[in-house]
């Protein structure tokens, strides 16, 4: 069983945190805690593109920004999987020079060194020079970088399809189970 900490950020791309969060609960079964920072940008973003404030009704613990009594915020709480969705190009450096100024770059920075995985979503574009050396250091520092890049082999017909296509991405890398297409089968 996981414990696992979902961070939304300010960057666009709500719909891939949204129905990230829809699948997590379908296989509840999975996992024994799921906690959710979700910045004040988030809640912004959320309510421009989604037209709704439905992040509320997830029955998760939700953690503020500046809330550092939160048990992630520490290695002792024993979180083995962290998931930022989507994952500002802010965030991403903050977490590549390890500045812990908020929950988000905390948690990371505690997940990066207990070892234990951390999925950023990346969904910017172009990345500048500095985007991609960020990447490369959270990757080197044992990250996993996962752009949000929907793929088409399944033929989604709607947003939430196609964005279902990382998400159910993102499941697997978290190395949780799905049923979802396979190529070649």
């Amino acid at each position: 069983m996981h414990k696992i900490v979902v961070a939304i950020t300010g960057a666009s791309g709500s719909i891939y945190s949204k129905v990230l969060l829809d699948k997590l609960f379908a296989i509840n079964n999975q996992w024994d805690e799921l906690s959710v920072i979700l910045t004040n940008n988030a809640k912004e973003v959320w309510k421009t593109e989604l037209d709704n404030e439905a992040y509320s009704n997830y029955p998760a613990k939700f953690y503020g920004q500046q809330d550092f009594n939160a048990p992630f915020a520490s290695g002792s709480g024993q979180y083995d999987i962290m998931i930022i969705v989507p994952c500002s190009m802010g965030t991403l450096g903050r977490i590549a020079t390890g500045i812990s100024n908020d929950l988000v770059s905390r948690a990371a920075d505690v997940v990066l060194k207990e070892r234990r995985k951390l999925i950023c979503v990346v969904r910017d574009t172009p990345y500048n020079l500095m985007h991609i050396r960020n990447m490369e250091t959270v990757t080197l520092a044992g990250g996993i970088i996962c752009p949000a890049t929907p793929s088409f082999y399944s033929k989604p017909t709607t947003i939430e399809e196609v964005a279902a296509t990382v998400v159910d991405r993102i499941i697997d890398l978290a190395g949780l189970k799905i049923n979802t297409y396979r190529w070649g089968t």
